[in-house]
């Protein structure tokens, strides 16, 4: 599963760890987070993250 990385401060979603604060399981594609999900760290929305090649 790939990575992607907020633009806005850079922070990583990596699949394999999920997000836990926002009871996001480990395993859990980025495609596959809820729609109001957002960064953990600055609050953006999905948009702004880009996908790591």
């Amino acid at each position: 599963m790939a990575k992607y990385v907020c633009e806005l401060c850079d922070y990583t979603y990596d699949p394999e760890k999920g997000d836990p604060d926002k009871s996001v399981s480990a395993g859990t594609a980025f495609e596959d987070l809820p729609d109001d999900w957002v960064c953990p760290i600055c609050g953006a929305e999905k948009f702004e993250f880009q996908k790591l090649e």
